[in-house]
């Protein structure tokens, strides 16, 4: 468990929560979760539901899947009373917002806004929006950031389109909060790892526990200077539970493990060293950045969490015990 003291899941039993990008990497795990709790019934909101069902086929007998893309400016019907919303539908990684800044915006900003819409007419208890540390923007890379904390975002940037919609995201949810009543809660979760994330994913952590899973060279485009905090994914889940049981309304939580802060290089020189553990013949290389990619603005980005860990809530799988946990979940689900 990721508690100081075990979260109390027992409230959540039997009810019908509605869990956006439910397909998806956190979703997904999300689901998983809350399909052990007894007469729960997981509504999945996925834009195909053939694909969905495959991916979640494991949990499919508690799983509603209910196809909608939240690019569309329209409110779904969530076929009948709800008791939580969790919206994890997102594009996270950079791959996307060059090439499809509009379908990475919309789900943040008008999704967001019309499943608010919709949780309201649901009658449901809670909604929880999964924001991103790309709110911060630009910020000094000294201190742990806050969630007071904030810098500029460019917003006639390329890049601009994953973090403003994410802002956007969390002024909805306090609005809504104020003005309608729905009790809205705000995660803003950093870098986050494990089984569910694809090879396709494009972000320099994935790309580098699949190469190790597949006995691949790693593969380093930059100096690896930047520093970030990586959480693994049952880590994850257990935080945003917390957030959704014990946290305070229209109040940003960052969502995070800064005992686990790595550069991109001692990532990289960690995973070689687990490939090694694991006999996989793996190491490192050079080369110069791909086109395409959009950089990140920080050099390091590690939050303050003591907001989230004053509600019992704290991180206890480090980097090595977790990533090396990933690299055996895709030579299972390869081999």
């Amino acid at each position: 468990m990721s508690l100081a003291a075990p979260l109390d899941l027992q409230s959540l039993a039997g009810q019908r929560i509605l869990i956006s990008g439910a397909a998806g990497f956190l979703g997904g795990a999300l689901a998983r979760r809350l399909a052990t709790l007894p007469g729960t019934r997981i509504v999945a909101l996925v834009r195909n539901a053939a694909r969905a069902r495959s991916r979640l086929a494991d949990i499919a007998p508690a799983v509603e899947f209910l196809e909608w893309d939240l690019n569309r400016i329209a409110v779904p019907d969530l076929g009948g009373p709800v008791d939580q919303v969790i919206h994890a539908a997102a594009q996270a990684s950079p791959r996307f917002y060059g090439s499809d800044p509009v379908g990475t915006l919309m789900p943040n900003a008008v999704g967001t806004a019309a499943l608010l819409q919709a949780a309201q007419a649901a009658g449901a208890k809670g909604f929880v929006f999964v924001s991103s540390s790309e709110v911060y923007g630009t910020v000094s890379s000294e201190t742990a950031l806050a969630e007071t904390d904030g810098g500029r975002v460019d917003c006639a940037s390329l890049r601009a389109c994953y973090a403003e919609s994410k802002r956007l995201g969390e002024t909805l949810c306090v609005a809504w909060h104020q003005q309608h009543g729905l009790p809205t809660y705000i995660v803003r979760p950093f870098h986050t790892y494990g089984p569910g994330l694809t090879a396709e994913d494009g972000r320099v952590f994935a790309d580098f526990a699949f190469a190790v899973a597949r006995g691949m060279p790693l593969v380093m485009t930059s100096d690896g200077s930047a520093r970030r905090a990586f959480c693994y994914a049952d880590d994850a889940v257990e935080g945003l539970l917390t957030v959704l049981l014990k946290g305070q309304p229209a109040t940003p939580y960052n969502l995070a493990n800064p005992q686990a802060e790595l550069s991109v290089r001692e990532l990289a020189e960690l995973l070689v060293s687990i490939g090694q553990d694991l006999g996989l013949p793996t190491r490192l290389e050079q080369r110069p950045p791909p086109g395409g990619y959009l950089p990140s603005p920080f050099n390091r980005l590690v939050p303050d969490i003591g907001r989230l860990q004053a509600l019992g809530w704290q991180p206890q799988i480090g980097a090595r015990e977790g990533f090396t946990r990933f690299i055996e979940h895709i030579r299972r689900s390869e081999a």
